[in-house]
């Protein structure tokens, strides 16, 4: 009935969320309102941690992709469930290191890292930064060295493959702002120097294909690729890569269209591949790692509204606003994503109505889907967005100075606000 298994109906006929009433929630806690099933979030932890054990006999980390939702909370809850931290900024490995995250399980992502961040992660111990070009690679030896440290670093590596998604998000092609391309032999050059740098000390290679990925077979060509290129190493510098870390980008349910694998079904087909290869290529089984965000997160979450002013253009459409949009869900304006809506108070009736759902930002592109099915719905109403976990508080901005919605998770039946609601103070809180 939804796209995700932890929304149900219950028997006031409302939309409920970890057996949680969302109307009730809304009530509670206000609107918009991002609501998360934590025991879902930790469901998902577990599957890809013991993918890990079952398909690499625990030789590999599952390391959860922070960019899709980050909280000090959800640092906590990561590393409760055995997990690493991939970050993508100084703020994310702030947070991580606020939140008491081991920083030796971090990874440290990202194609344009400031001098202050490499710094930063440098003096904090952080396990790996994934070195995405040469001027960070010669900045981070000299950093490294100032602090008497060394760095220990992955090289970021497009596998030249089409992962078949939204060209926005599609990372692992050769005309791509991320990593060292394989074509060119700027990928060799850029490894050559990483094992002859001072202060560096390379463990192997990243690659990231995109995100929203459907397919498995992007996921198994982009491992052949990958292993077929460390051999390479092996036979040019005599140094054998230690690591492998394959990104992530498993798709999840935002429609009843989506049909993603189940996520041990990937890991499966993709170890097959990957033990292969080195049997093949006569290199030793590396450390393997993951990165899941989306798929963790995203399904896990739901986004809250209440309806205002319900106005229909005859023949044409019928506009529903709400109290949120594109300050708190940039994705559809971005890249047309698609969404499933629920009137949260008619979750028992039929989805018989077409609407657009527009936002109140002062933008006419401010909409979360156009021509949607849904319940009749009125002013007063409330209406969920699903799937909603990843990318949309991350992503989130004060367009229009509009204060950020709460992120509430939701675990047994019991509620808690992670996120507090911004106040008009906390808007202008860094005004001069």
């Amino acid at each position: 009935m939804f796209v995700s298994d932890c929304l149900s109906v219950n028997e006031k006929g409302h939309l409920a969320i970890g057996g949680v009433d969302t109307v009730d929630l809304a009530k509670e806690y206000g609107t918009p309102c991002y609501v998360m099933d934590e025991d879902r979030i930790r469901k998902n932890c577990r599957a890809y941690v013991k993918s890990i054990e079952d398909n690499y006999g625990g030789n590999g980390l599952a390391i959860y992709a922070s960019k899709a939702f980050n909280c000090k909370y959800m640092c906590k809850l990561i590393n409760e469930e055995g997990m690493g931290l991939d970050v993508v900024s100084g703020g994310e490995l702030y947070t991580a290191i606020q939140a008491g995250f081991p920083t030796e399980k971090v990874y440290f992502h990202g194609n344009n890292k400031t001098l202050d961040e490499l710094k930063f992660a440098v003096e904090n111990g952080v396990g790996r930064i994934v070195v995405d070009n040469i001027y960070e690679l010669e900045n981070l030896s000299r950093i490294a060295g100032e602090c008497g440290k060394t760095a220990s670093v992955l090289l970021r590596i497009k596998p030249g493959i089409d992962a078949h998604t939204h060209s926005f998000i599609m990372t692992g092609q050769i005309d791509s702002k991320f990593g060292f391309a394989l074509e060119t032999g700027e990928a060799m050059d850029g490894i050559k120097r990483a094992i002859a740098a001072e202060n560096i000390d390379f463990r192997g290679v990243h690659c990231h294909i995109g995100s929203q990925i459907f397919e498995v077979t992007p996921f198994e060509k982009a491992a052949e690729v990958m292993i077929g290129f460390m051999a390479q190493i092996k036979a040019e510098t005599g140094v054998e890569c230690a690591e492998l870390d394959l990104g992530g980008g498993f798709g999840i349910k935002y429609s009843f269209e989506d049909n993603p694998l189940e996520y041990s079904a990937y890991m499966a087909k993709v170890a097959t591949v990957i033990k292969a290869e080195c049997e093949k290529q006569g290199i030793k089984l590396p450390f393997i790692v993951i990165e899941p965000g989306r798929s963790i997160a995203g399904s896990a979450g739901i986004t809250l509204y209440t309806v205002g002013a319900v106005k229909t253009i005859p023949d044409i459409r019928t506009y529903v606003s709400i109290d949120g949009g594109m300050g708190d869900n940039p994705r559809y304006i971005l890249y047309q994503s698609t969404y499933e809506l629920v009137c949260a108070n008619k979750a028992d009736k039929p989805r018989d109505f077409t609407i657009t759902l527009a936002g109140r930002c002062c933008e006419s592109g401010d909409l979360i889907q156009e021509d949607a099915p849904v319940q009749r719905v009125e002013p007063g109403d409330i209406m969920a967005v699903l799937s909603t976990g990843a990318y949309n508080y991350s992503m989130s901005s004060n367009y229009n100075r509009i204060p950020k919605p709460p992120v509430v998770m939701v675990s047994g039946g019991e509620t808690k606000v992670v996120v507090k609601r911004e106040t008009y103070d906390d808007v202008i809180r860094n005004d001069m």
